[in-house]
């Protein structure tokens, strides 16, 4: 059977999902997703996959997509982030039977992601992705799917979109920010960049950007005319979003435990993450609740700080003491968080609004450069009391030699030239060692087997000794033996 694409695939395997939740590193994990296909969600993605890891560690594998299999956690769709074709497909033949749709993040603006040369750092490098999108198209037993971010030109962005879909993408979901539309800076998402996309392409798209509540997906689908309209800060802030409610904080945070107890294992820190979020606007208030819910480090304490966060809330509620918190609801309502503009300077007992650019650069010559105590940021003035001789500067930083393997620093001594984490893998299965990395595979074995051939000689030695004392007996001493043998056997 030809697999689906287009609007066919929208329609039948994605069953024309218009409500979609994001895929969010850490947190659209499978509990999470649960949780908010309860409460409206139609189509959810996993949390972004490294695809190079995925390829290479089998626990990785299992950890975050084997092991989260699911008949309630459908439609899904898997997304990994990568940079060569041969890795995305793969990753992504290692995931079809998993999923019903692989995704290709080019959108993710994080520095990792610029460290790693991914996400949205890639936009500007057409053939590749041409060749990464073309492949997996070509060799998957499921569609191909891209998440991209905008140009800031309207018509720079179509012919991206454009370029995409004749690739092989089946459906796109786009960001309308820009890669510089980040943090402090995240500013509005453009409904006009994803509306030129939408009417340029013959492949459904989804938008992302500005979506708080379910009027604003309306809104949204009827201003652009895409398919489907993606959240993730909204819908981490109120997972019940979908379903045009703002239910209690509690209330979704009892949910979301129960179902963490019912699907685990889960990670206490996506679990902790996820009540940060829900409790936001209540933990600027209860600022000791907020400390011990960073402490605690077990499902139940989390639950105890989520069960306290409550009792004081209903306790406002009933003693008719509700806390403003400058918020269009009370603080104990999900509801989204809004960041505040980029604080303005003052010059000449005036206002003046900061570019975002030069502000951005100013941040990092101050963090980068190798600059006197008085001007380093606090966490290097920290490494600075710690270790007076620490070096800053970048260009008298020693260079370290990538693993030929993984691309992390390898070991300067390493006999296979390779990082640990590498290392221990070739070592362990070549059983070699390893002195720079303490590895000592080999050394171990034939220990273990000098320890073996010492017992069996033992056993051969204790044996032969058996043998020549039996030998060794007189006749009148073996036929004593026997008659005494007899004789107990008789009695």
């Amino acid at each position: 059977m030809a697999k689906l694409q287009g609007f066919e695939f929208w329609r039948k395997t994605l069953r024309e999902a218009r409500f979609v939740v994001a895929p969010m590193v850490d947190q659209s994990e499978l509990a999470w997703r649960l949780l908010s296909r309860r409460h409206g969600a139609q189509l959810c993605y996993t949390p972004m996959l490294h695809a190079q890891v995925f390829v290479r560690d089998a626990n990785y594998r299992k950890e975050n997509l084997y092991n989260e299999v699911c008949e309630e956690d459908r439609p899904l769709i898997t997304q990994f982030c990568a940079n060569d074709p041969e890795v995305f497909l793969q990753a992504a033949v290692l995931a079809q039977d998993y999923c019903d749709a692989i995704d290709l993040n080019l959108g993710c603006p994080q520095m990792i992601a610029k460290r790693g040369h991914y996400g949205v750092f890639l936009q500007d490098e057409w053939e590749l992705l041409e060749r990464m999108v073309s492949l997996a198209n070509e060799k998957l037993s499921v569609p191909v799917t891209c998440k991209i971010r905008v140009f800031k030109e309207i018509e720079k962005t179509v012919r991206y979109a454009q370029m995409l879909e004749k690739a092989g993408c089946q459906l796109l979901t786009v960001h309308g920010r820009t890669k510089d539309q980040k943090g402090a800076m995240t500013g509005i998402a453009s409904w006009e960049h994803i509306q030129a996309v939408r009417k340029a392409v013959n492949i459904p798209v989804f938008a992302n950007g500005n979506i708080h509540h379910l009027s604003d997906v309306e809104r949204c689908i009827q201003e652009t005319g895409v398919q489907g309209v993606m959240s993730a800060e909204g819908n981490l802030h109120n997972p019940a979003l979908f379903e045009g409610r703002s239910p209690p904080v509690w209330e979704m945070a009892e949910e979301y435990l129960e179902v963490v107890k019912q699907y685990p294992p889960c990670s206490l820190s996506y679990i902790r993450a996820h009540l940060f979020k829900l409790w936001h606007h209540t933990l600027q208030i209860h600022q000791d609740l907020r400390e011990e819910l960073a402490k605690v480090k077990t499902l139940e304490g989390l639950a105890h700080v989520s069960a306290q966060l409550k009792q004081r809330c209903q306790e406002e509620i009933s003693g008719g003491d509700e806390k403003d918190g400058g918020l269009p609801l009370p603080h104990w309502i999900c509801q989204p968080y809004v960041r505040p503009p980029p604080k303005l300077a003052v010059t000449n007992g005036s206002c003046q609004e900061v570019e975002v650019k030069s502000t951005m650069c100013q941040k990092r010559a101050l963090e980068d450069s190798d600059r006197a105590a008085e001007g380093l940021s606090k966490n290097k003035l920290k490494k600075r009391s710690r270790n007076p001789n620490k070096n800053f500067c970048p260009e008298l930083k020693p260079k370290y030699l990538k693993c030929e393997q993984c691309g992390n620093p390898k070991g300067n001594k390493c006999v296979f030239s390779l990082c640990r984490a590498c290392c221990k893998k070739k070592a362990f299965k070549e059983v070699a060692d390893c002195p720079s990395h303490g590895l000592r595979f080999k050394t171990k074995a034939e220990k273990q087997k000098a320890e073996e051939d010492q017992q069996k000689e033992c056993e051969r030695t204790e044996g032969s000794v058996t043998e020549r004392d039996r030998n060794k007996q007189t006749p009148q001493v073996a036929a004593a033996s026997c008659r005494e043998m007899t004789e107990q056997t008789e009695a």
